[in-house]
């Protein structure tokens, strides 16, 4: 059998059928996806509202949903939002144990914030989807953290000097 000689370095890629493969992605990849994830459906709901009629005009009234339009609401509202926009760079960069604890009591605390925005609304189909979305993404988060992979100390972590006693062997 004679093998084929190959002209270009792709043609050998295009003649044998490649295998993807899958690389595990981290927990804090996962969670921070996760957050960014509710804070897209979070505001793409809330411009879709733009949508429902009278609700431009009870905004430009100074109204929204039942509340007056004021500082301490929109204050209110954007430290509301805050907390998720926060819990995307918060799951990438606080130490493990903080962020899987902050992950879980932050999400638990926003599972009632979520399910206040369908409490006495009209359009229950529209609201009732976006809620059911948003608490389904912090259901992931809240998997993703209370699941977050355990690795047992190895014989040298356990034995080994902490790094304040080797650092005082060293100076």
């Amino acid at each position: 059998m004679e093998l084929p000689i190959l002209t270009t370095p792709t043609e050998s890629m295009m003649r044998t059928p490649a295998t993807l493969e899958d690389q595990p992605v981290p927990v804090r990849a996962k969670l921070a996806a996760a957050w960014t994830s509710l804070m897209f459906l979070y505001a793409y709901v809330d411009i879709l509202n733009f949508y429902k009629p009278g609700i431009v005009e009870d905004i430009l009234a100074g109204r929204v949903f039942k509340f007056d339009t004021s500082q301490t609401f929109t204050t209110t509202s954007l430290a509301l939002m805050a907390v998720p926009i926060f819990m995307v760079v918060g799951s990438m960069t606080l130490p493990v144990r903080a962020s899987r604890s902050t992950n879980l009591i932050v999400a638990s605390l926003y599972i009632p914030v979520t399910a206040f925005n369908v409490a006495g609304g009209s359009w229950l189909f529209f609201y009732g989807l976006g809620v059911a979305l948003e608490l389904i993404l912090l259901a992931v988060i809240l998997r993703y953290a209370w699941t977050w992979p355990r690795t047992a100390p190895s014989v040298t972590t356990a034995t080994s000097p902490d790094r304040e006693t080797a650092r005082a062997q060293q100076a």
